[in-house]
Order: C-alpha cells, then sequence, then structure tokens
C-alpha cells in the first residue's frame, strides 16, 4: 500500500431515487419473507415522477402460486407496502408523493429452470442461486472497521435524516447525496481535504440568510461528525455547489434497485462482484455470500490477525459448494494468508459456506431487509435480529483454527 495517499467514498441518503427503489424492493422481500421464510423472491423497482413499477420473479406458500394467482389479498398488501415506505421516506411532493403517485406490478412466478436448479431434492443440497463471485472487506481505520471516508459519509446522511424527520431542520427535504475526501498517512487518515453534501432543500434556501443558515447547519452536522483533529480551516466545502437543489428524488431523476452497490459495500475500498443485494432473498448468493464474507473479514480484524482484509467467494448456479476462498490481507495479516483460509474452512460451524449454511449460521430467513437498504449494509450495530454479519461472535474460532 502507498503511505501518502487521498482517498474518497461517497453516500446517498434515504431518498435518493436509486435508494427509494432499493428500500421499496427490500420492503416487498421482507413482506413475504413474513409469510414464507422459505420464499423465492427477486423484486426490481423502478421510480421516476408520480409513479413506481415493481418487476420480477416471486414464489411462496400463501403468496403467488406457479400459475401466476396471487393468494387472496396480497396484491393489496403489496401496493400498501410501497406506499407506506414512500410514505415513511418522507415524500409528499407534487412530483412524487405516496398517497397520489401511480402503481404497477409486474411480479411474476419464479422461472422452473432456476427453481430445478436451485432448490434441495433428493441428496442434492440446495445451490446457489445463480453464478457469481462476492467480496468482503474490513479494516481498522473505524471502530466498525470500516472505510473511514465511507463511515463518514454515510453518517453525515444519516444525521440530517434524522434531523429532517424530527423537524430539527425543516428545510431539509429526502434527497440529498455526500462525499468525503481523507488523507491518508501510512494507512491511517489524518486530515479531512474536501467534504461534498448536495441536499434537496426547501424554497428559498438557495439564496440570501437561508442559504446561509442551510451550509451553517451541514457544516455543524460534519463538524458533529468528523473527528475534530480531522477538521480545519483548509477543509474545503462544496455544499450544495449547483446552487438549487429543489427538484430531487424520483421527480428529478429516475431511480433503479441495485444502481448503489458501492454505496451498499465499501465506498470504493474493496472490489464489488457486481451483484446488487436489495430485492433479493437470502438464497442468491449475491447477498448471502457477500453477507458472510463481511463477517469472516471482520471477524479476521476483530481477531488482530490483519488490519485489513479482502475476500473473495465464487459459486456456479445450482452448485452448493463455493467454487473458491480467496483471502488476502495486503500485507498486513500476523498469519499467512493461506493459513486462514484453511482456518475458515476447518470450521465447522461455517458448514462449508454453502448457501444453506450461510443462511442458518447468519439466520438470514427473517424480514429484516429493509432497514440494510439505506446508508450501507455493512458497519451497522449488529441489533437483535438486525444485522448478523456484524457480530464478531467468530473471532475465538478463528483463533483457535489457526493455533491447530
Amino acid at each position: 500500500m502507498r503511505s501518502s495517499y487521498l482517498f474518497t467514498s461517497e453516500s446517498v441518503s434515504e431518498g435518493h431515487p436509486d435508494k427509494v427503489a432499493d428500500q421499496i424492493s427490500d420492503a416487498i422481500v421482507d413482506l413475504f419473507l413474513t409469510k414464507d421464510p422459505e420464499a423465492r423472491i427477486a423484486c426490481e423497482t423502478l421510480t421516476t415522477t408520480q409513479l413506481v413499477v415493481l418487476a420480477g420473479e416471486i414464489r411462496g406458500k400463501g403468496i403467488m402460486d406457479e400459475a401466476g394467482n396471487w393468494a387472496p389479498g396480497v396484491q393489496e398488501e403489496v401496493e400498501q407496502t410501497v406506499r407506506a415506505t414512500v410514505k415513511r421516506i418522507g415524500y409528499e411532493q407534487d412530483g412524487f408523493h405516496w398517497e397520489t403517485l401511480r402503481f404497477e406490478n409486474n411480479l411474476h412466478p419464479q422461472s422452473a429452470h432456476i427453481a430445478q436448479g436451485v432448490d434441495a431434492s433428493g441428496n442434492k443440497d440446495e445451490g446457489a442461486g445463480d453464478q457469481g463471485i462476492m467480496f468482503g472487506f474490513a479494516c481498522d481505520e473505524t471502530p466498525d472497521l470500516m472505510p473511514a471516508t465511507l463511515d463518514y459519509s454515510h453518517k453525515i446522511l444519516e444525521r440530517m435524516a434524522a434531523d429532517r424527520h424530527s423537524g430539527a431542520a425543516p428545510f431539509l427535504e429526502p434527497d440529498t447525496k455526500s462525499q468525503v475526501t481523507l488523507k491518508f498517512e501510512n494507512g491511517k487518515p489524518v486530515a479531512a481535504t474536501a467534504i461534498v453534501v448536495s441536499t434537496q432543500h426547501g424554497k428559498g434556501y438557495d439564496q440570501g440568510d437561508n442559504e446561509a443558515e442551510l451550509k451553517a447547519y451541514v457544516k455543524g452536522v460534519v463538524a458533529d461528525v468528523l473527528p475534530a483533529e480531522l477538521l480545519s480551516d483548509a477543509t474545503e466545502y462544496h455544499i450544495n455547489p449547483t446552487g438549487s437543489f429543489e427538484i430531487g428524488g424520483p421527480d428529478g431523476d429516475a431511480g433503479l434497485t441495485g444502481r448503489k452497490i458501492i454505496v451498499d459495500t465499501y465506498g470504493g475500498a474493496a472490489p464489488h462482484g457486481g451483484g446488487a443485494f436489495s430485492g433479493k432473498d437470502p438464497t442468491k448468493v449475491d447477498r448471502s455470500a457477500a453477507y458472510i464474507t463481511r463477517y469472516l473479514a471482520k471477524n479476521i480484524v476483530a481477531a488482530g490477525l490483519a488490519k485489513r482484509v479482502t475476500i473473495q467467494l465464487a459459486y456456479a448456479i445450482g452448485v452448493s459448494k463455493p467454487l473458491s476462498l480467496y483471502v488476502d490481507t495486503h500485507g498486513t495479516g500476523t498469519v499467512g494468508d493461506d493459513r486462514i483460509e484453511a482456518a475458515i474452512q476447518g470450521i465447522d460451524k461455517l458448514g462449508g459456506l454453502t448457501p444453506r449454511a450461510i443462511r442458518t449460521h447468519l439466520s438470514l430467513n427473517k424480514p429484516i431487509y429493509q432497514r440494510t437498504a439505506a446508508y450501507g449494509h455493512f458497519g451497522r450495530k449488529a441489533e437483535g435480529d438486525f444485522f448478523p454479519w456484524e457480530k464478531t461472535d467468530l473471532v475465538e474460532d478463528l483463533k483457535a483454527a489457526i493455533a491447530a
């Protein structure tokens, strides 16, 4: 690694049009998993001016049969869930309003050819829902073992959203983006060189005293979120650099599920396999294997085996056993990367990292996903059943496997 460099990550708020789509898709995942924990769901969402469209493939008891017939009342529940999600985010604007938007539901039964490859039958274990590669990452830059640039970008927007919902910042509207650039020395952040925040705002907050109030508020949030030693008179701020941002959300730009995968993961600090998470049930390894690789990476760093680690898994559709496991500690490991790989493979409770074993170990067949769909899937507190991949309960197993 270079010893001195600048690095930047961005985040987007719950009101960003792509994040609106992600949250709707995951709200549908939660709805269906509530009805059938073994449901198969691939729900894509499009948002634009006064319109939400759902498309994708589903299967599950009490949801839809193989002929495409909906169970009684479920279609109505789907629409209610969509509107409730938009309302919770806070959209009550002429161009996008939870109550008056048009809604289209184009979900249909899962392909039988996919089902036969993925489902367990006879002596065949449940296979991966698709081929692909998935990456996990952790580093010691923050207490949550996440890249600092992304962690601060998320937290700026979380704070602004909380103030908007509470009424503490009534001039804010839902659609917001942030970006943090940090200077690193010897792998540690030493200064914030640039902060970018573009926030949708109420009428008139792009001029005069109102604009000054908004900019002062944003700088105050940044000062609360970032460690004081990172900020100085040399920190460059770009707050609403276009000047005006009244038209936002799906009315300002169409939104699609799965278009913010770098925001969802590690802010560009680690590779990405290319698969989105939101809208997918946990049999889809795009989601579940990305969660287990984060879990493994976080536990490796928490165990003191490395300061920085990237993990890759690869799968073939319909095949239960992963094709490969790769560990790279970027020269920070206290033992060889091959020994960490062997240790992971030797921990029985991980079940060989098959799709079923991942779902079982992390208890993923629960309606826990809507909360993941804004402000990142990783680096969040493992509260109750939520974000179980953030637990560090594998530390002693890893240490024991390394010592064996």
